[in-house]
């Protein structure tokens, strides 16, 4: 059992629970729930950034093709985007599979919550800045190129589920070396390990904040896996990480869904 901060449906402000990773449960007001029965919002309201190509596989994945035009190098810096807030869901909430679109990419991330605002810190001492860590689905419209923003593959509505929790950073003894699991309809279809990470947690938070500043509440992915399985309609996503637990969601085609205020009802 281990310290987190949820935020239910109904509540106003994130509240702490003690919950189990192991089995997806929560203890509230001596009662013990399994995720499955409750209504989960999205467990913070920062900005949430994404890493591209920060898996060694990811890289390796390119070949030859990352030192030929447009990229013509490896990066040498954190490549960055944005998921705005009206891909952000929760737990359970439909992932719409858009109109036209007969599959979604689905990208496991660990999600690095910031806990104080970190501008130009050291990579010895970046985790102080973590307030803990959660899970995120970083889904999107297949697409092979990574030199512009992909912006309309990866911006659409609901297709960034956070969740369930935050699992505290004391619980996690090394965030770089956690198994990573995505399951679709109950099958492996992934497994990974932040192990394989080319920047470690610390060195991506001090590589960003030397540049600009994270904030209390953001997210920051720490990259997606290489070979991210596809999903489409009717299926049901659930990403394991260890120690932190289980983010599940079902894939909806958009049409049967109204779409309010970035989240699929």
């Amino acid at each position: 059992m281990n310290n987190a901060m949820i935020k239910l449906c109904g509540m106003h402000e994130l509240e702490q629970a003690i919950v189990s990773p192991s089995d997806n449960t929560v203890n509230l007001n001596g009662k013990r729930y399994h995720t499955d029965m409750l209504s989960w919002e999205v467990p913070t309201s920062g900005m949430i950034y994404g890493t591209l190509l920060n898996y060694k596989g990811a890289l390796a994945a390119l070949g030859n093709a990352i030192n030929e035009a447009p990229y013509n190098a490896p990066p040498k810096a954190p490549i960055l985007y944005i998921k705005p807030v009206n891909t952000h869901i929760g737990y359970g909430i439909p992932i719409p599979l858009p109109d036209g679109i007969e599959e979604v990419s689905i990208g496991a991330a660990l999600g690095v919550v910031i806990g104080r605002t970190a501008t130009r810190v050291c990579e010895s001492n970046a985790l102080d800045y973590v307030a803990g860590y959660t899970i995120v689905n970083d889904v999107r419209v297949p697409h092979e190129s990574v030199y512009r923003p992909a912006v309309s593959q990866l911006s659409r509505d609901g297709f960034c589920p956070v969740g369930p929790w935050i699992i505290q950073r004391d619980a996690i003894s090394n965030p770089d070396q956690l198994g990573i699991r995505v399951l679709i309809n109950g099958e492996l279809s992934q497994e990974n390990n932040t192990a394989n990470l080319i920047r470690s947690i610390s060195q991506l938070i001090a590589d960003i904040s030397d540049f600009m500043t994270l904030s209390s509440g953001d997210i920051l992915l720490v990259g997606i896996p290489e070979n991210a399985p596809l999903a489409k309609a009717g299926d049901r996503v659930r990403i394991e990480i260890d120690g932190i637990g289980s983010l599940e969601n079902p894939i909806v085609p958009e049409q049967m869904l109204v779409v309010r205020g970035g989240a699929a009802q």
